[in-house]
């Protein structure tokens, strides 16, 4: 299955939002549109950090797969890891 180009962009729009949001705004930029939340979404944000942390923005990159991995856990595609307290 390959995501239309609309989805695409929509994603990207999405990231941006995400990048340019004060820090702290992020869940309510997802909560807005629950409908890009899925495995897509997540593969495209891992997509650009990889391109961020080719172009040394390694803030950037960070910031995108600390994103990447909430979503992937909220969506139960990311094994928990056990706290070792």
């Amino acid at each position: 299955m390959t995501l239309t180009e609309e989805r695409q962009n929509q994603y990207f729009e999405l990231i941006d939002k995400l990048l340019k949001c004060p820090n702290g705004e992020e869940p309510e930029i997802l909560e807005a549109q629950p409908e890009l939340i899925d495995a897509g979404l997540i593969q495209t944000i891992l997509q650009v950090a990889t391109v961020f942390a080719h172009q040394s923005n390694e803030e950037g990159a960070k910031f995108l797969i600390h994103i990447a991995r909430e979503l992937s856990k909220e969506l139960g595609l990311y094994p928990e890891v056990p706290n070792k307290e």
